[in-house]
């Protein structure tokens, strides 16, 4: 069950967001936020009604290619929907609550050195001719022994309040985080870091940082497709706000999930055409995708009963158009589906992966608007093109030797 939330920092947060974007649709779909939310004081709106109206400016933004602002109401959406702490949304836009927490953060470090060099000191007195194993062992004992301790409630404990409970969730998020990664071994390749990272090209680095977050991406969709146990909506968290990996066609995921009462869509795309295309998850873990049935082969029964579903949606598209174009802006008229199901690993009955493949393309060469395809496809297809990408990368010149060329 949804956890709904909502207050004044919110209404703060959008009132703010209204005013860094030009466009009258988008301003329209803030202002329709805000009557839900009322005034200050008030109930500020908390409920689906909010969740709703906050995604629907994320999808109007996403229309006009307003990535950013989008994201930035995608994350609102999130927070009045009990996905998201508003702690972390503060840290993303809120500068002085960013300062609080960084301020924070600095010295909680500083309390941690303060405390290591304590021990260190400690250990100096009683062995003075102590090496460095000495002096790594009793951290490492406290590393291995963290799970246990704890804050406790009794007598003499400390009681959290649900805020700074919150907070330590927080810090336990960025922790895992930063713990993945790369730094540098010493201060001294720390400073070397900062000179170098001084004169890199901010568009590069980007870049880099799109390449980096997409091959962690993959490599998390790949450990959850290779789980026997992940379930469906395993795979969906680790293909969310990834649209990339379908393919170049598609320039956006849209923020409404839901355009009519009785479909709500896996994870909806938008073409850059303007129209609609679903993709529909189904387990990795099929055993049946294909049989074999008097010599040939077919898809089973999972596979059919996933393209009627994905027939179903677009039936109900189609019937829906007009007033999905006139209320999301969105053209359902021209929407296409890709069902994901199965992997080869996975598929018994004496069938191999070639033969999946073929029956595979058999069967979309019959299809007009809906195509299947396996994980196996879908990790192969975004390898290929994240190599590309990291080749251009490589391939690039340094700009100044161009200049001095």
């Amino acid at each position: 069950m949804a956890t709904f939330r909502s207050g004044f920092t919110l209404w703060q947060l959008v009132q703010a967001a209204r005013e860094l974007t030009e466009e009258a649709r988008v301003r329209e779909r803030i202002d329709a936020v805000l009557h839900i939310m009322g005034g200050p004081g008030g109930p500020y709106g908390k409920g689906r009604p909010l969740v709703n109206a906050l995604e629907d400016v994320a999808q109007e933004a996403i229309l006009h290619g307003d990535f950013a602002f989008a994201q930035r109401f995608q994350r609102f959406a999130a927070y009045a929907g009990g996905e998201l702490f508003l702690d972390i949304l503060e840290n993303y836009y809120d500068d002085e609550a960013r300062q609080r927490s960084e301020k924070l953060m600095r010295m909680m470090a500083a309390l941690g050195v303060d405390r290591a060099v304590a021990a260190l000191d400690v250990l100096c007195r009683d062995k003075p001719g102590a090496s460095a194993a000495d002096a790594r062992d009793p951290f490492r004992g406290i590393a291995q022994s963290v799970d246990s301790l704890g804050l406790g409630d009794g007598e003499g404990g400390i009681r959290l309040s649900p805020k700074e409970a919150r907070r330590l969730q927080v810090f336990g998020h960025m922790e895992l985080v930063l713990r993945n990664l790369p730094r540098p071994a010493s201060a001294e390749a720390a400073r070397m870091m900062n000179d170098v990272l001084a004169d890199v090209d901010a568009g590069w680095l980007a870049q880099m940082l799109e390449l980096r977050a997409r091959q962690v991406g993959l490599a998390s969709l790949r450990t959850a497709v290779e789980d026997p146990d992940s379930s469906e909506s395993a795979l969906h968290t680790c293909l969310k706000n990834q649209e990339w990996i379908f393919g170049g066609v598609y320039v956006a995921e849209l923020a409404r999930r839901q355009y009519t009462p009785d479909a709500i869509l896996d994870i909806p795309l938008l073409r850059g055409d303007g129209s609609l295309h679903e993709v529909e998850l189904k387990r990795a873990n099929i055993k049946d995708l294909v049989i074999r049935r008097s010599g040939h082969l077919m898809l089973g029964p999972p596979a059919h009963r996933a393209v009627s579903q994905a027939q179903n949606y677009l039936r109900t598209m189609d019937e829906n158009r007009l007033s999905i174009l006139a209320e999301h802006g969105i053209d359902a008229r021209r929407a296409s589906a890709t069902v994901v199901i199965g992997h080869p690993r996975y598929v018994t009955g004496d069938v191999t992966p070639r033969e999946i493949a073929e029956t595979l393309r058999t069967y979309n060469t019959h299809q007009a608007r809906i195509e299947v395809i396996t994980y196996e496809t879908l990790l192969d297809s975004a390898s290929r093109m994240l190599a590309l990408s990291s080749a251009r990368q490589d391939a690039d010149p340094d700009p100044d030797e161009e200049s001095d060329a």
